[in-house]
């Protein structure tokens, strides 16, 4: 449970012994303050606008790179010390810099990169994701030319080495993810997930997975692997028969059409039914295998409370859940954000979050009004996120060790800036609103908030933990706080498992929402929270803005009165008043809206001119909250990408190039499984209720027709027009999201240039980043990796309608 970061040692030939040979990386050279990676839209990057432009000059020890606040900035001769590991400057992924290093090959051949503490890598040009955390278990497969082969590591430490493949496909089971077989639990049909890796010019189809354990067998068809790529794949294995604790081998084979390609062996775990345990399962997002850990309770499981937990950076869910003795009157459950370290439990790691907590909710069948969240460090970030973004899902929360909000603790990615001078800038950073914690701390007010911290912390410093302590202090009535007196970061598992916090859980119920009559209630998006209790925000006025309702319902005389700011849409759940019953509604100190209810009623509102009246709901055609936009609201819904080849051939290898490197990244970030295909096999039928992200312009991918005919933003060679708005050149970016119409939940993302330059200026996949803002659309040029803010053009939101109009919801640079 302590955070470790892995050094990231190398260890050649261990991957199923399918090395052949290898080669170390000793030395290289580095150059240090060239780029600017965080959690926003906006990024800069010297070296990459060199190799966009074709203007790098071949590096040497002591050439001048650049001149950065007035002093230049050499390359400088790094040597790797004993455990080859070469040292530039401090920090995760790289502190702004580069390093350099070359391999001579004697002939054309594939290879696998292994690098560790980069996050991300140019080999011979092209872009591939990198192992910032130094987990030591990413290898991308790559293409040497003959002679000179140059690779730019963006990375502030750094191993790296080539590994030879003894086979061109094989099975890499350092990264598995697995189930624990439990007695007492159906264990026929187990699923785990290890990664296939293609270093073939062609892309594998026909594949299956066969298992064997205890002599059963079962055979997985699993999905294309992409041409010189890597996917992680689902199998399916039996361990019924198995009845004693203990590990066992579960033997793997790989074939094709039949054949075998190779075959390895992994290790499966059997408990007992009252240890701690973890079991898998597919996620909604996109279609690949994650998984949680439980710690189940000791006494009797009918109407059992329910505790989530989420685990800090760097832990693993069974090392969070195994954290806790069990409780004589609750299960446990920990989410894996993903990750270990992944989105920090926003984006993708709140919905895996979601995804978990419904499997507890449906799989213990809790009582519903015994539902705790808490969690430690990052996980720490996450109960006070998850509470504030939810606050009725729980009836107590606990936070331990844990920082509020990204603006105040950036972990490795950085801060989310907090503020900006500039227009457009302003408009990006208020797609980060809903991870402002202190903006939302309101929504607390009918949950119990317990604050635990050890006084001693170095690593997140109980200065927070006071901070929402005298937030909370001024409206708050049902808090506890507790400092640890000499407690550090970690000091044992009391940091998560104190017997007050489960004391102070065990005091609390939720109540009922028919026993809620007042609601005070915030959101930043209607896409991520738009309902507490009985009444819903479904609609704004301004998208990303803080929006919040305070309402009073009186159930005997039929009312309800209060404000909204904010908002445009809203819905009320009228079944707490019964059939027949005439209500008055009265918002805003309007005139009152009177309706007789129906059986099981709801109310929707709508705000026009200023004045609120009867609506009916939203259709799926306006925005709402199963698709409200944000360009990462794109990548759900099992998610494929498209890449075009309608192009030239430089535009067509971006293309895949691109789609692969978004891919690598997502496997890396998200222990996430993406399709690939070309806008040749893709099928607007085939896939109408997925996401789709389409990489190319209306020239260049042939499935932009189908998706985006009707979107205000058109993005072809040398040209974007954005409403009324038309842009010139050849190195254009954009990102935008749009509905796919023939779906109610779907979006497209786009990923777009109007040439190779503006392909290239889009290549960074900051969307990734846990609490990045990308709004509706950002359009910018080349020149934002020399100046940042100064090469975005355009950026905004489309409104409820999906229309863009010029208004407060768009800036545009002239």
């Amino acid at each position: 449970m302590k955070r470790v970061i892995i050094a990231g040692l190398l260890l050649a030939g261990c991957i199923n012994g399918f090395a052949q040979k290898s080669h170390v990386f000793t030395e290289g050279l580095y150059v240090g303050n060239v780029s600017h990676y965080g959690r926003e839209a906006v990024y800069s990057d010297v070296l990459a606008y060199r190799l966009y432009t074709n203007s790098m000059a071949t590096p040497a020890g002591g050439q001048v790179f650049d001149t950065v606040k007035g002093k230049p900035v050499s390359w400088q001769l790094i040597k790797a010390d004993s455990l080859n590991r070469m040292r530039g400057s401090r920090g995760f992924g790289g502190g702004g810099g580069y390093f350099y290093l070359t391999y001579t090959s004697g002939k054309q051949q594939v290879a696998l990169l292994k690098m560790a503490g980069n996050s991300a890598v140019y080999v011979n040009g092209e872009l591939h994701t990198g192992d910032p955390y130094g987990s030591g278990w990413l290898y991308i497969p790559v293409t040497l030319k003959k002679g000179l082969n140059e690779f730019y590591a963006r990375a502030g430490f750094l191993t790296a080495s080539l590994e030879f493949p003894a086979k061109p496909v094989h099975l890499n089971i350092q990264d598995p993810t697995m189930p624990f077989i439990v007695a007492g639990l159906n264990n026929n049909e187990l699923m785990g997930a290890v990664v296939v890796t293609n270093t073939t010019s062609k892309k594998l189809s026909g594949l299956e997975i066969a298992t064997s354990l205890n002599n059963n067998k079962l055979r997985s068809s699993i999905p294309e692997i992409p041409a010189m790529s890597s996917r992680k794949v689902i199998f399916r294995f039996n361990g019924q028969d198995i009845s004693a604790k203990g590990k066992y081998a579960c033997d793997l084979q790989l074939l094709q059409s039949g054949k075998a390609l190779d075959d390895t062996s992994i290790q499966v775990e059997a408990v007992d039914a009252n240890e701690s345990y973890s079991r898998t399962f597919i996620s909604n997002i996109d279609g690949s295998l994650q998984y949680y850990a439980v710690t189940p309770t000791s006494g009797k499981p009918d109407n059992a409370a329910l505790f989530l937990s989420v685990h800090g950076a760097g832990v693993e869910a069974i090392g969070q859940a195994r954290a806790y003795k069990p409780k004589d009157w609750g299960n446990l459950i920990a989410a894996t954000n993903r990750r270990p370290r992944g989105f920090n439990w926003e984006d993708w790691g709140r919905l895996d979050a979601l995804e978990v907590l419904n499997i507890g909710l449906n799989q213990f069948k809790p009582d519903p009004r015994k539902i705790y969240l808490t969690g430690h460090s990052m996980g720490g970030h996450g109960t006070w996120f998850l509470g504030a973004t939810y606050p009725d899902k729980w009836a107590a929360i606990a936070p331990c060790a844990g920082y509020p909000t990204l603006k105040g603790y950036g972990s490795a990615d950085g801060l989310v800036p907090d503020n900006s001078s500039v227009p457009i800038e302003q408009m990006l950073l208020r797609s980060s609103n809903q991870s402002d914690v202190p903006r939302l701390a309101e929504n607390y007010k009918q949950l119990g908030v317990y604050i635990f911290h050890g006084d001693s912390d170095r690593v997140v410093s109980v200065n927070y933990a006071r901070q929402m302590r005298a937030q909370l202090g001024g409206f708050h009535s049902d808090m506890s706080y507790y400092e640890y007196p000499g407690g550090s970061h970690w000091f044992g598992d009391h940091s998560v498992d104190w017997k007050p916090i489960f004391d102070f859980f065990q005091w609390h119920q939720s109540k009922a929402d028919s026993a809620v009559n007042e609601i005070d209630f915030q959101t930043a998006s209607p896409g991520i929270s738009p309902a507490y209790r009985w009444a819903s925000i479904l609609q704004q006025d301004l998208p990303l803005q803080y929006s919040r309702i305070k309402l009073n319902r009186n159930k005997t005389a039929g009312t309800i009165t209060g404000s909204a700011t904010n908002a445009r849409l809203l819905k009320f759940s009228l079944e707490d008043f019964g059939a027949n019953k005439s209500i008055r509604i009265t918002l805003d100190s309007q005139q009152a809206i009177t309706y007789t209810t129906k059986q099981n009623d709801s109310i929707f509102l709508v705000k026009a001119d200023g004045k609120w009246t009867i609506a009916t709901a939203p259709t799926a055609s306006e925005k709402n909250p199963a698709r409200y936009g944000t360009l990462k609201d794109a990548f759900n819904h099992r998610m494929v990408f498209v890449y075009g080849t309608t192009g030239n051939r430089e535009e067509n290898e971006w293309s895949f190039n691109k789609a692969r490197f978004d891919a690598e990244t997502w496997y890396y970030r998200g222990n996430g499984a993406v399709d690939i295909i070309s806008d040749k096999e893709f099928s607007p039928e085939k896939y109408k209720d997925r996401g789709v992200i389409i990489f190319g312009n209306k020239s260049t991918n042939s499935a932009w027709k189908s998706l985006l005919s009707d979107c205000p933003i058109q993005v072809d060679r040398n040209q974007v027009i954005a409403g009324g708005t038309t842009m010139n050149g050849d190195d254009l970016s954009a990102y935008f999201v749009w509905p796919n119409s023939r779906s109610a939940v779907a979006s497209v993302g786009v990923v777009t240039g109007t040439g190779i330059k503006g392909m290239k200026a889009a290549n960074a996949n900051q969307y990734f980043a846990g609490a990045s803002g990308f709004p509706d659309f950002m359009i910018h040029d080349l020149r934002m990796l020399q100046k940042g803010v100064e090469g975005v053009k355009m950026a905004g939101f489309f409104d409820h309608n999906w229309k863009l109009v010029p208004s407060t919801e768009m800036v545009i640079v002239p």
